[in-house]
């Protein structure tokens, strides 16, 4: 089984939590298409510091980039029905250094509420 993960996304005043292990499932049989990097607004904003507060510092910034160096470009990555970044913000990192213009992705046909609202990252269960 696959460790929990969760993506955490800033709505208004509340955050946004999704199991990732439960968006995989629903996107399951979304089909793969090429998406244009150029639609991906994350690259331009302090994707993984927004919603949690947390400062962009340097050695944040060289462990995310580290990450993006390893990650395997095979797998895509997964779109809210909006088009906004769930999973794979690596990949993308990784597919903009390499100069490609699109990358894999799966898109939700709709976004699921989320798992949790305002709950603590260290009080989610990590199974």
């Amino acid at each position: 089984m696959i460790r929990a993960q969760y993506h955490i996304r800033r709505v208004g005043d509340h955050l946004h939590i999704w199991d990732l292990r439960k968006l995989a499932a629903l996107a399951a049989d979304c089909p793969v298409t090429e998406h244009p990097l150029a639609r991906i607004a994350e690259i331009d904003e302090a994707y993984w510091f927004d919603a949690t507060g947390d400062q962009p510092t340097c050695r944040a910034v060289m462990a995310h980039a580290g990450q993006a160096a390893q990650t395997d470009l095979g797998y895509p990555i997964l779109l809210c029905a909006s088009g906004r970044v769930m999973d794979g913000m690596h990949r993308v990192m990784k597919a903009v250094a390499e100069g490609r213009d699109t990358i894999a992705a799966r898109q939700l046909r709709e976004t699921p509420p989320p798992d949790y609202i305002d709950r603590s990252l260290d009080d989610l269960p990590y199974d």
